[in-house]
C-alpha cells in the first residue's frame, strides 16, 4: 500500500540520490518523478529555489545526462529524456505530457538503427551500440510550455517564448515569440484568444 506523504509532496526528499541538488522551497509531490534518474555527474540534476515537481512529471536522466531547472519553476507533468544536457531557466512553466529531448536515443540510419536495435535486445551486447546524437536543449527564462508540446534536440526558446499546446518544436525561439503548429512557426498571439 502506498503511503500517503508519497503522494502529497511529503515524503524524505533526502532518500534521493546523493546527485540531486534541490533548492529551498522546492515542492515535489511524488518521488516516482525520479524512477528513471540515472545519472552517474554530480550534481546530475539541480532544482532551483521554489521549483513545483508535480506527479506526472518524469525526469528521465541518463547516466551520462544533466538537468538543471531554475528558480520558480513549474512542472505540471513533462517528460525529460536527458541524455547529455537540457537546462531550464527561471520561471518556466511546463504544462502536463510535454516532452523534452535532447537526443533522438537511436541513429536515424536505417542500417545502424537496426544495429543498435539488436545490441540493446536482451541478448545483445549494449557495447555494440552505434553512436547516438545528442545536442543540448535550453529553455531561457519565463518561457510558457502548453500541454503536449515537443521540444527536439538542440533547441534553444528564447526568454518570455508562448509555445502553444501540441506544437512541435525542432528549431530556436526567439525571445518573445509566439509557436504553434507541427512544425512550430511564429504566430501571432492574437490567433489563439
Amino acid at each position: 500500500m502506498t503511503d500517503a506523504r508519497e503522494l502529497t509532496g511529503q515524503w524524505d526528499y533526502s532518500t534521493l540520490p546523493s546527485n540531486v541538488r534541490i533548492g529551498d522551497g522546492c515542492y515535489l509531490e511524488g518521488r516516482g518523478s525520479f524512477n528513471r534518474f540515472r545519472s552517474k555527474h554530480d550534481p546530475g540534476l539541480v532544482l532551483g529555489h521554489r521549483v513545483k515537481v508535480y506527479n506526472w512529471a518524469a525526469l528521465s536522466v541518463e547516466p551520462e545526462g544533466y538537468l538543471e531547472v531554475g528558480d520558480d519553476c513549474t512542472l505540471v507533468g513533462p517528460v525529460f529524456w536527458c541524455g547529455h544536457r537540457i537546462i531550464i531557466g527561471r520561471r518556466v512553466v511546463i504544462s502536463y505530457n510535454v516532452m523534452i529531448a535532447d537526443s533522438d536515443f537511436h541513429p536515424k540510419d536505417p542500417v545502424l538503427r537496426r544495429a543498435d536495435a539488436i545490441a540493446v535486445s536482451p541478448y545483445g551486447d549494449a557495447n555494440l551500440r552505434p553512436a547516438i546524437e545528442y545536442r543540448p536543449v535550453v529553455i531561457e527564462d519565463d518561457v510558457r510550455i502548453g500541454i503536449g508540446a515537443i521540444i527536439l534536440k538542440g533547441v534553444t526558446i528564447g526568454a518570455g517564448a508562448n509555445i502553444w499546446p501540441g506544437a512541435v518544436v525542432s528549431r530556436d525561439v526567439p525571445s518573445g515569440a509566439t509557436i504553434a503548429g507541427n512544425p512550430a512557426r511564429a504566430v501571432e498571439p492574437e490567433a489563439f484568444s
